[in-house]
């Protein structure tokens, strides 16, 4: 392992979440001299691995690794990752449903199996859903795929939308707009006949902050759905952790360093105008300088609110404007014994979703956003020990249940019995008051449930904010995946500069789940900036 330097750092990077770690290692391995900032006691960001119950190891947050383990950064770093000592397990399901009464359908990774199976469950959507995964990974993937894992304001995105007008004209090009605006709900009743794949894949839609009948939930919804069925749902052996010091190592192997208990206070800047230029950071009392670039994985209001107080005008309004979402929650349950599903394959599938009804996540979410808690939330349900076994003592088994569809305020409950705080903000009995109503929800698809609880730890959306500031008000996704606040438009249309991971000071770039590509772990914000700041090919640092 080489030495770290103690000279000022080519390059800053603020916060440590995976894009952060992902931008700094691919920066490292080609050369440049990278200092990464982390306010918390730990690396990470949403990426936490604890032992919350004696030989128990939860992912307090984020999980799963599909979006990962198929990335550009992944190819990228995979040897190096895998020589850091990471390594990730996966099961031969994906996804499944689970209804109140207890029935449901598991799907296996692969499409043509999956497609059997939902054809025998509902006659006819089967090749509904093999027709639509036909387009997504044949006609339309090269510009669905383009347009997310490229810099939308580069020359390559030009070159694709060129060479896809040749291809299509534009009417195509204008139909696969439309396509992808469409709400879920209008093309689920226009395509699929069975109101349990409706229910099936319309949770998805919930995983980037959306609903059902929101603009765009239909292409993110498909996409997301036929991208699990397709590749899987691969976790870290040992816990997510894995991820975060594999990175760390690849990072301080190339002389790299990482620096917890940072908080940076303020982007320091030199010059006027257009020649103004980000100069290094002040943190904690100190100032650390950068020669090149520094690199900002924050929210918008935090960047232009706290850490760039100063930017132009009109670039604060939009950052003051940017529209964060619904609350999540997480609830973690260390069981003795594997739950008894009333449909006993669900027990092998490591993320089942809970719901009645397309249109009672359609209502969970309107009730959220009118500041109640739902009645009967949608419930993603992780079994984690279902692919890594060795996360819970010999026998025994993990769930990881994540909800989308609270709110940040609450004004009351849909059910009517859970009386609201006087403030409107969480707190520890509304907290366990809406963990029993998801224990009881869950008790009914997997009778004896809470004669096998070891252990049950909640986080509030008030909990997931002060775990990690860029989520703010338990947002997971650190902002709605709106129309006004995708592609091109991620985080917003700013103007003076501000465009994409760009910034009104030439050298200091935005990364993170506000920008473009949005939210998940696929590290393909950090990704891009590091190609941009250091292009492949550029001087080893080997």
């Amino acid at each position: 392992m080489t030495q770290p330097s103690t000279a000022d750092p080519q390059i800053i990077v603020v916060g440590s979440g995976m894009n952060s770690l992902v931008c700094a290692a691919l920066l490292a391995q080609r050369g440049k001299s990278v200092l990464v900032l982390e306010r918390n006691d730990r690396l990470g960001g949403c990426i936490r691995t604890e032992e919350l119950f004696p030989g128990y190891r939860h992912d307090v947050l984020s999980s799963w690794y599909p979006l990962f383990v198929g990335s550009p950064a992944y190819a990228a770093l995979k040897p190096a990752l895998q020589a850091a000592g990471l390594e990730f397990a996966q099961c031969g399901y994906t996804t499944g449903l689970v209804r109140p009464d207890g029935s449901g359908v598991a799907l296996k990774q692969d499409i043509e199996d999956s497609v059997r199976r939902l054809d025998a469950w509902a006659p006819g959507d089967g090749q509904a859903f093999g027709a639509m995964a036909q387009r997504l990974f044949g006609q339309d993937a090269a510009l669905t795929f383009g347009l997310l894992g490229q810099n939308p304001y580069g020359a390559g995105m030009l070159k694709l939308l060129f060479k896809e007008w040749r291809r299509r004209g534009l009417d195509g090009l204008l139909g696969f707009a439309a396509d992808s605006l469409e709400s879920f709900r209008r093309w689920s009743e226009r395509e699929l006949q069975s109101d349990g794949v409706r229910a099936l894949i319309a949770p998805w839609v919930l995983h980037t902050g959306l609903g059902p009948d929101d603009a765009c939930s239909a292409l993110i919804g498909k996409l997301t759905f036929a991208a699990v069925v397709a590749g899987g749902m691969p976790v870290v052996k040992g816990g997510s952790q894995g991820v975060v010091d594999a990175l760390a190592k690849v990072i301080e192997q190339h002389g790299g360093r990482l620096l917890t208990h940072t908080t940076v206070e303020r982007v320091q800047t030199q010059g006027e105008g257009r020649r103004r230029r980000a100069v290094g950071v002040r943190a904690g009392g100190r100032e650390f300088r950068a020669t090149e670039a520094v690199v900002c994985n924050v929210v918008p209001g935090q960047l232009y609110g706290t850490l760039l107080p100063d930017a132009p005008e009109p670039v604060r309004q939009r950052a003051a404007g940017y529209r964060h979402g619904r609350g999540g929650m997480q609830i973690h349950f260390a069981l003795n014994a594997p739950p008894d599903w009333l449909t006993p394959e669900l027990r092998h599938v490591p993320l089942v979703h809970l719901t009645d009804s397309m249109e009672q996540v359609c209502a969970s979410v309107t009730e959220a956003n009118n500041g109640l808690l739902p009645a009967r939330p949608t419930l993603a349900i992780g079994q984690p020990t279902a692919v890594d076994p060795s996360r819970a003592p010999e026998g025994g088994w993990i769930l990881w249940v994540q909800m989308q569809e609270l709110p940040v305020r609450i004004k009351g409950d849909a059910a009517g019995l859970i009386a609201p705080p006087a403030d409107g903000r969480w707190t520890e009995a509304l907290r366990e008051a809406m963990a029993d109503r998801v224990q009881a929800r869950l008790e009914a698809v997997m009778p004896g449930l809470a004669s096998r609880i070891v252990g049950r730890r909640s986080y509030s959306p008030a909990d997931l904010e002060s775990l990690n500031c860029n989520l703010v008000g338990g947002d997971p996704y650190a902002g709605v995946c709106s129309p006004d606040q995708f592609f091109w438009l991620r985080p917003f249309a700013g103007g003076h500069g501000a465009r994409g991971h760009r910034t009104p000071l030439r050298n200091l770039f935005h990364i993170g789940a506000a920008t473009h590509p949005g939210p998940g772990l696929g590290g393909g914000s950090g990704y891009l900036v590091a190609q941009h700041l250091a292009p492949r090919g550029g001087r080893s640092g080997t």
